[in-house]
C-alpha cells in the first residue's frame, strides 16, 4: 500500500497494490496492521456504510461531535466521486481548510479522514457506490453538517453543468462560523 500525506495533517490517501490480468484483479482493500502503521495509531472501525448516488448528488459536509466523533475510511467501488475533507479542529493551524480528491473504482484509492474533519462528496457519474468504514456508530444527536458551498471554506467542486442534488438537511446546513467545531 502506498500512503500519501495531504495538506491536512492526518488526512491520508491510501493506494493499494492491485494485481490484475486478463481475468480481472485482486487487491487487499483493508489490512488492520498496515492501516494502523499508515495512520500512526490503532484505529478501531465499528460500522460499514454503503451509499449509492446518481450523478450530481452531493452529500455533506457531515461530521459527528464528541463523544461520538467519527473517523472515516472511504472509497468508491463503482463510478467516481470528488471527495472532500474539511478541518474543523478548533485551534488547528489548518482550521477551515479543505482537501479534495477524485476517488473511483479504477484507481481503488481510499481516503482516511480522522475525527475532527467534516466530510462530503459529489458523485461525478451515475450509479456511484461509496463505502465508508467508521470509527464510531451513527449518533443522531451528535450529527452535524456544514453547508457545501460555504465561502469561508471555498471548496472548488467540479462543474458538472448542473446544480448539485442535495438532501434538505444538507441544503439547510450552517456555515463554518456557525458550526459546532471539533
Amino acid at each position: 500500500m502506498q500512503v500519501t500525506t495531504t495538506s491536512l495533517p492526518g488526512v491520508l490517501v491510501l493506494e493499494p497494490k492491485v494485481f490484475g490480468d486478463d481475468r480481472g484483479f485482486f487487491f487487499e482493500s483493508f489490512n488492520q496492521r498496515a492501516f494502523d502503521a499508515a495512520a500512526g495509531a490503532h484505529v478501531n472501525f465499528v460500522q460499514d456504510n454503503h451509499s449509492r448516488s446518481s450523478k450530481g448528488v452531493l452529500r455533506g459536509l457531515h461530521y459527528q461531535t464528541a463523544p461520538h466523533a467519527q473517523g472515516k475510511l472511504v472509497r468508491v467501488v463503482r463510478g467516481s466521486a470528488f471527495d472532500v475533507a474539511v478541518d474543523i479542529r478548533r485551534g488547528s493551524a489548518t482550521f477551515g481548510q479543505w482537501f479534495g480528491i477524485t476517488l473511483d473504482a479504477q484507481s481503488q484509492r481510499q481516503l482516511w479522514i480522522p475525527p475532527g474533519f467534516a466530510h462530503g462528496f459529489l458523485a461525478l457519474e451515475g450509479d456511484t457506490h461509496f463505502l465508508y468504514k467508521t470509527t464510531d456508530y451513527y449518533a443522531k444527536d451528535n450529527e452535524r453538517a456544514i453547508v457545501w458551498n460555504d465561502p469561508a471554506v471555498g471548496i472548488v467542486w467540479p462543474d458538472l453543468g448542473m446544480a448539485p442534488l442535495l438532501a434538505p438537511k444538507d441544503a439547510a446546513a450552517a456555515g463554518l462560523t456557525q458550526a459546532d467545531p471539533y
